[in-house]
């Protein structure tokens, strides 16, 4: 958050999916609500019945907090021992409830279900708010949010993937991966190099330039057997004097700077037939990724220079 914190000030912060008992976006906005400058901090919960990560979320109502700095001169309470309140419904996003308190709010920040992640997305474009929020490197690929990242309507924000902090699961989730471990609390923390942040506000690390270095030589950066492009299996070797369309990880949306790159599209679009320009002339084969030598790529995206 300390990368957001200018665009804070005189704002009302929604994290409505967030149980304010045991929520660090709300621990994090309560302790900084003078700080930043917070007009008002809002969160709801769905049906939350235990104040803990773990609720089976078996109540018919959710709960909800809202906080507009009345401690201010004194001590802040406790996050502990705050009461929320309960919602006349059950706390769903998408409830006529919790859709009010979204047109109330400046900027919504949270961890979404990530199994309602296009709803969720859609409906904070639709209300036209700003957003800082969780989502999983997948996403990128959902046909709705990736027309979004083409249009600069949003982008990935800073600190993702290995830089990301983590998530805490119950006693019986495995710990696996090599970045899984247990933290001074206790807490059970998770691997999270498939987890980035997602956001439409602006900042001038989103215009920092990528500094390449590589000349393209076709011996390392070969044409895909179907498409009408060429491979770059990492970002830092994209090729500074390549005027074509470019194949690479998808993770290279970390450092995409819309001045230096053009989103061409995706593999994805190639298969549902979006991109028909991109297909090889007298290509006759599959079409649903990228291909050399026969052997089928991971998901691409494909890209373009502005400045070649």
């Amino acid at each position: 958050m300390r990368h957001y914190t200018g665009h804070f000030r005189n704002k009302t912060v929604l994290c409505n999916c967030d149980d304010p008992r045991v929520s660090h976006f709300f621990k994090y906005f309560l302790n900084n609500f003078e700080k930043l400058g917070l007009k008002e901090l809002i969160t709801t919960c769905y049906r939350n019945d235990n104040p803990d990560l773990f609720s089976q979320h078996r109540l018919d109502r959710g709960i909800y907090l809202k906080y507009c700095g009345e401690q201010k001169g004194r001590r802040l309470p406790d996050p502990a021992k705050v009461k929320p309140r309960d919602l006349k419904a059950d706390g769903d996003f998408r409830s006529e409830e919790c859709v009010n308190l979204l047109m109330k709010a400046d900027i919504v920040v949270t961890n979404p279900p990530f199994s309602l992640f296009r709803e969720y997305v859609a409906q904070l474009v639709e209300y036209g708010k700003q957003f800082v929020i969780i989502g999983n490197w997948n996403a990128i690929t959902y046909k709705d949010v990736f027309k979004l990242i083409k249009e600069n309507k949003l982008w990935i924000g800073v600190n993702s993937n290995r830089n990301f902090s983590g998530f805490i699961v119950p006693k019986h989730y495995p710990l696996h991966g090599t970045e899984a471990r247990v933290d001074e609390n206790g807490n059970r923390i998770i691997s999270t190099n498939s987890t980035c942040w997602f956001t439409n506000i602006d900042l001038k690390k989103r215009h920092e330039e990528l500094i390449l270095y590589k000349t393209y030589d076709p011996r390392e950066f070969p044409t895909y057997d179907n498409y009408d492009a060429i491979e770059v299996s990492k970002t830092a070797d994209i090729p500074m004097d390549f005027d074509g369309v470019m194949g690479v990880p998808i993770t290279f949306l970390k450092y995409y700077n819309p001045e230096q790159f053009e989103i061409v599209g995706s593999d994805y679009e190639v298969k549902q037939g979006l991109l028909p320009g991109i297909i090889r002339q007298g290509w006759t084969g599959k079409t649903d990724r990228s291909y050399i030598n026969g052997k089928r790529m991971f998901a691409r995206i494909l890209i373009r220079s502005r400045t070649t």
